[in-house]
């Protein structure tokens, strides 16, 4: 009797540090998808989205821009994934059908559609929803801050999708989408785990960009993203180090400032590339409680394809962008993406002293061992995601590198950008 009792108590034991030791990765995601208008006839479409006008918007042409976005994303694979210029609920449903034939099943949207506005921030969900509200704005014409409350394995997650005026106006019109959600930011507990993203049409360093443009700066310097949500303090960018230090602090850290200067754009503005798409984080998000950042994880998704004579392949017109629909393109925005995970977070080097992605150069000849590496260790590679680390890790063992070609979703092109950062064998690094 005392050895089952032993046994059992072995077991029970065995059970809780399994799933102590098990975290389960979170990829969040941001998109402009540059106009998904749906098929029926409205009072706010622009003109070139008209249905059925000489413009060409019809369904021939509406079906191959879902068909493009929900490749995109079923290509990221995020858990979760904030849209920008979502005409209506009826467009973001029919992506969600789209997405369910490729086998990406979505259960959870929501929308920002209590104002009429011609295009809405949206958001795609593999966990349940608890609440959804919008963050209204003054102006008649601006766009709401959609607000979402997620449940994530028992803890909860806010998340804010934002689409702030376009450099068409001032930064005092970008101040009034700061200020507003700086207000509902203020009223939430100092522990709150939340994430910030969408398209801000600010740089995440516009304190310094917009500073000698007469017809941006109309308010004497400050900024939106930068002054307002406090991503600087004492006229430097925040670093992560100041949320870890304090996580009651009111700053908030921009994710841009994990890649290397050259590779922080995700849009081109009159041939400038720029950041107006960010991800900004809590410190919240650093806390030893709840869900926490996954070091540098952040990265644009940039493939092949969305890329066309080396420039962003946008979604094309003729006539330079103001005639016909041509069925061709994506977006002129790439999307942004970083992983968080249910254990505590963990600090790396930091890349923004480093100028590095995934890996810092210090790291690059300690090279991970697909044999051995778990999950979040993957992950940190770019190119891997948490659905293909799984994958990678269910084919074990592998004799060779070249026997990763058998993992679904890894094909030659993937492969040799994955090659420089793994080994099947010990080293000294490991």
């Amino acid at each position: 009797m005392k050895n089952i009792v032993k046994f059992i108590l072995i077991c029970i034991i065995i059970f809780f540090l399994s799933g102590s030791a098990h975290a389960e990765i979170i990829k969040i995601a941001s998109y402009n998808v540059e106009n998904l208008f749906d098929l029926a006839r409205g009072q706010t479409e622009y003109a070139e989205y008209i249905p059925k006008s000489p413009y060409g918007w019809n369904k021939k042409n509406f079906d191959i821009k879902l068909k493009n976005i929900a490749k995109l994303i079923k290509d990221l694979n995020p858990d979760i994934i904030g849209l920008q210029e979502i005409e209506s609920e009826r467009a973001l449903i029919a992506l969600q059908h789209r997405l369910s034939n490729f086998n990406v099943n979505y259960p959870y949207r929501a929308i920002a559609n209590s104002k009429p506005t011609t295009v809405k921030c949206a958001l795609l969900s593999k966990f349940p929803i608890i609440s959804k509200q919008e963050i209204k704005i003054r102006s008649k014409s601006a766009r709401n801050i959609l607000k979402v409350e997620i449940k994530i394995n028992k803890r909860h997650l806010i998340i804010f999708v934002n689409h702030w005026k376009s450099k068409h106006g001032p930064e005092s019109q970008r101040i009034a989408y700061a200020k507003a959600l700086k207000k509902d930011i203020n009223e939430l507990k100092k522990t709150t785990d939340f994430i910030i993203l969408g398209d801000f049409n600010s740089n995440y360093n516009e304190y310094n960009t917009f500073i000698y443009n007469s017809k941006l700066n109309n308010t004497s310097g400050i900024t939106g993203i930068n002054h307002i949500l406090k991503t600087i303090k004492d006229q430097k960018l925040v670093t992560e180090n100041e949320l870890i230090r304090n996580i009651n602090s009111a700053y908030l850290y921009n994710l841009w400032l994990e890649l290397d200067p050259s590779k922080r754009w995700s849009s081109t503005f009159f041939k400038e590339k720029n950041t107006p798409d960010s991800i900004i984080l809590s410190p919240g998000l650093y806390d030893h409680k709840g869900l926490s950042y996954i070091d540098n994880s952040f990265d644009r998704f940039s493939p092949d394809y969305l890329f066309k004579e080396n420039k962003i392949y946008r979604w094309q017109r003729s006539e330079k962008g103001r005639g016909r629909h041509l069925g061709l393109g994506y977006s002129d925005h790439l999307p942004i993406f970083a992983c968080f995970s249910t254990k505590p977070f963990q600090a790396k080097n930091s890349p923004a002293s480093h100028n590095t992605n995934y890996f810092n150069k210090a790291d690059e000849n300690k090279l991970i061992n697909i044999n051995k590496a778990a999950a979040h260790q993957l992950i940190k590679i770019n190119g891997i995601g948490p659905s293909l680390s799984k994958k990678i890790i269910s084919k074990r063992p592998y004799r060779k590198i070249d026997d990763l070609l058998e993992v679904k979703g890894i094909g030659k092109k993937t492969l040799e950008k994955l090659r420089p950062y793994i080994c099947i064998q010990e080293s000294k690094q490991d």
